[in-house]
């Protein structure tokens, strides 16, 4: 008697959810931190499953399906957007009795250059910016590629990714001499190839 009493009251106490009877239960979220997406064409799969669209300048995205805590799991890159190359960090393992954290998107957006005509510059000391990217025009240069420096000082290439914007402006004039320059073209979003049509003129 007191045995069937106590199986009855585990039962009722499973029904109920008031203690862990197992049953594998899908009751995790798998959530995935994106960086570098700002078009679309990011597509993931968990487990060989439907392909999941991310959407472009997103942070983060969960699956629409809960996974069972002590699961496997497996996020996989389906397809990459067209302007870059994405990659997952610890995207395959087991899940404990919590979600799990630290699964990462990664993609590298394709990088080009950003360069341009010069005309009448006789002087030095032309500088050129970019954000946080600059450069010195030589004198008596013809054309220009934007650079940035590194921590040790040394210049490195200025490029910017695909589907990001730049804007060029003069930071410092020449010496005397070159009269003043201007800069045209010097806005605008990153295509999928250099920019070309960047024009600065010393009158």
């Amino acid at each position: 008697m007191k045995n069937l009493y106590l199986r009855t009251s585990v039962a009722l106490a499973c029904a109920f959810g008031l203690v862990a009877c197992g049953g594998g239960d899908d009751n995790l979220v798998l959530s995935v931190a994106v960086s570098g997406v700002n078009k679309e064409g990011l597509t993931i799969r968990n487990n060989g499953g439907a392909a999941l669209a991310v959407p472009a300048n997103v942070g983060g995205i969960n699956f629409p399906d809960l996974i069972a805590s002590d699961g496997n799991y497996n996020v996989e890159v389906v397809t990459s957007p067209s302007n870059a190359t994405c990659s997952v960090v610890n995207g395959k393992g087991k899940t404990g009795a919590y979600s799990p954290n630290n699964i990462k998107v990664v993609c590298l957006v394709n990088p080009y250059n950003v360069t341009g005509t010069v005309t009448g510059l006789k002087t030095s000391g032309l500088i050129v910016i970019n954000g946080a990217d600059r450069t010195e025009i030589p004198a008596n240069a013809t054309t220009f590629t934007m650079t940035k420096y590194g921590t040790d000082g040394k210049p490195t290439s200025g490029q910017v990714g695909d589907g990001y914007a730049y804007g060029l402006v003069i930071f410092q004039q020449p010496a005397a001499g070159s009269g003043v320059c201007t800069l045209a073209n010097g806005t605008g979003i990153m295509g999928a190839g250099d920019v070309k049509n960047v024009a600065i003129t010393c009158i």
